[in-house]
Order: C-alpha cells, then sequence, then structure tokens
C-alpha cells in the first residue's frame, strides 16, 4: 500500500458539455439501488495489481457499481495510461471531507463514505453488503430513449439539501502491458477504467429529478446523485 501526503482542497468537478432539458418523470417503479465503489488505482502502484483484478468480479455484480480511477501520482515511477489529474483531485476530496491526512494506492471508496484498502476483498465486500443493507435515501432512474439519456430520481426522505448530479464515462475492460517501473514485464487487464467524470448539475431534491441529456454514441454511462463536497453517495445507476 503506498500513500501521499494530502495537499490538495476539495475540487468540485467542472460544468458538463451536454445540454439538458426537463423530462416528465417516470411513473415506473425505480430499481433497487446498487452501492458506488470507486477504486483510486495506478500501474506504477506494486500493490495495486490484486485491487485492478478484483475490479473484474465487482463490475460483473448487478448490486455494485465500479468504477475505476487512476490517479497521476505515481507517474514519475510509470506514466499511467489512463491517469488523471482530475482523479487525484477526487481522492484528496473524500479524504479532505472525511479527516483524512492521506490517501493511498489501492484504495476504495464505498458509497462516498468508508474507505478500504482495494486489495482485501473481505472487507471491501463487508462494507458493501452495510450499504446495501441500508434503507435507500433517493431512487434513481438512468435509460435511453430516442438518442437520449433520461435521467429520474426523487427522494425518499424528508431532506431538502442540495445534491450534486454527476456523469461518468468508462471502458468496459482494457489489456496494458507495463514496460517500465514496479511492475514491469507484466500485462494486467483493467475493468470500468473512468475516462470522464463531471458534474452535470445540482438538484434540490423537494421537487423529483427531470434530466435530458444528448448521448454521444452508446457507451456505458454511470449517474451519481452525491452530497456536496465528496459527501455520502445516494445513489448510482448503470446504463450500459
Amino acid at each position: 500500500m503506498r500513500s501521499v501526503a494530502a495537499t490538495f482542497a476539495a475540487m468540485i468537478l467542472a460544468a458538463p458539455l451536454w445540454a439538458e432539458t426537463p423530462v416528465a418523470a417516470s411513473d415506473e417503479s425505480f430499481a433497487e439501488q446498487p452501492v458506488l465503489v470507486e477504486l483510486f488505482t495506478s500501474q506504477g502502484c506494486a500493490s495495486c495489481p490484486p485491487a485492478d483484478a478484483f475490479m473484474h468480479q465487482l463490475a460483473a455484480r448487478d448490486d455494485v457499481v465500479a468504477l475505476a480511477l487512476h490517479v497521476d501520482y505515481w507517474d514519475y515511477i510509470f506514466d499511467d495510461v489512463f491517469g488523471k489529474a482530475a482523479h487525484t483531485k477526487r481522492q484528496y476530496g473524500y479524504a479532505d471531507a472525511s479527516g483524512r491526512r492521506m490517501v493511498y494506492t489501492p484504495q476504495m471508496i464505498i458509497g462516498g463514505k468508508e474507505d478500504v484498502v482495494g486489495n482485501r476483498p473481505q472487507d471491501v465486500n463487508a462494507l458493501i453488503e452495510r450499504h446495501l443493507a441500508a434503507p435507500p435515501t433517493v431512487a434513481l432512474e438512468v435509460r435511453r430513449e430516442s438518442g437520449d439519456i433520461i435521467i429520474s430520481a426523487q427522494a425518499l426522505t424528508g431532506t431538502d439539501a442540495p445534491m450534486d448530479v454527476l456523469l461518468a464515462r468508462f471502458i468496459p475492460q482494457q489489456d496494458v502491458a507495463i514496460d517500465h517501473g514496479e511492475n514491469a514485464g507484466q500485462t494486467y487487464s483493467y475493468a470500468n477504467i473512468v475516462t470522464d467524470l463531471r458534474s452535470i448539475g445540482q438538484w434540490d431534491p423537494r421537487q423529483p429529478l427531470s434530466m435530458k441529456l444528448r448521448s454521444d454514441g452508446d457507451e456505458p454511462v454511470v449517474v451519481i446523485v452525491q452530497q456536496p463536497a465528496f459527501g455520502p453517495v445516494e445513489a448510482v445507476a448503470l446504463l450500459r
């Protein structure tokens, strides 16, 4: 496990490029909500391959939405082809929000709240089960319709605090050969590699949420409803 002293402030993600249009909320029942698992990893980290392999198991689950956010602070060892400064800032944002002084790889954040070493499946699964057992606070549905992405949500509790709505795009699977650094000579398979994660608006949960976004192709997307400033994730939905 590798660690770095926290020096970044929490970041609010950039504004969206997609246009949004209000649509009528769906009358259909919302499906049971999965748990968001975010893995902060790096191809320059010798401890990360087991966590990267475990991500394939998590990505196959229906009750989990698993996203791999490759950070860039180990690029002096190996230049991670998926690494992004935005992912590093998101990880430090979680650390700042929870009062932690350090971040590390491989780190998993479960439901925007608990952190756990990503190469310890038993601990990760225990936290996932704890989140699945908690009553949902937001019902979220995402679907495609006539080339658009339709997002509908409604609060299941009496909260009136605004929430951030985020959209992530990802590559489902890709193999990478590592030619130098601590993992030199190995080829690893990565799952659900985030290529873009951004805010698409803020939602007042006193009213149902209805959004329509222009869809750029049919790649899978994830919608996240989260408390501001890297707070708990209230709902997540995967659209394949």
